[in-house]
């Protein structure tokens, strides 16, 4: 019976240098995790960045990872988060092609996940969506019966809830 893999949220804190990004995702390769969604900026000073890495592998493998990226020498902070102790986001855009009798009930879908409309034309409409990854799969799962022409998500950023420190 083949089991499902566990999905993990890491947060790395990180020195601005060249090099770092590709020396943490060699981190994962050798363990044999795939990378589903990645997100680097800035952090509070431009000399930091934090990475927030969403993949799926079994437990051993990621204490594996964790512990070699803390021997990196960028890397200041490596740390697994579980869903409930993190404010998770995402964005997504999304392009449907419609006519003026879809429209209607593109608009209705969108509403109905606060989403919002970022562009429109006779026969397009690009909707914008911020949440969590289930909200956004709800609503592409949704469009998926009309045309969708493209389709963009962020990946996932998460901040630790309350004055723990991500």
């Amino acid at each position: 019976m083949n089991k499902a893999l566990p999905t993990h949220n890491l947060s790395i804190y990180v020195a601005n240098r060249p090099g770092a990004l590709v020396r943490i995702a060699q981190a994962f390769s050798r363990r044999g995790f795939n990378i589903e969604s990645l997100v680097v900026s800035p952090g509070a000073t431009g000399d930091f960045s934090r990475m927030t890495i969403t993949a799926k592998g079994d437990e051993a493998g990621l204490e594996q990872i964790i512990m070699q990226c803390s021997k990196l020498v960028d890397v200041l902070a490596c740390r697994e988060h579980s869903d409930e102790e993190v404010v998770a986001r995402e964005l997504g855009l999304v392009k449907v092609a419609v006519d003026a009798a879809q429209r209607g009930e593109v608009l209705q879908i969108a509403d109905h996940f606060r989403a919002k409309t970022v562009d429109l034309t006779e026969t397009s409409i690009v909707l914008e969506v911020t949440g969590g990854s289930e909200k956004l799969d709800a609503m592409v799962e949704l469009l998926r019966k009309f045309k969708i022409v493209e389709l963009v998500r962020t990946g996932k950023v998460i901040m630790a809830r309350g004055e723990g420190e991500t």
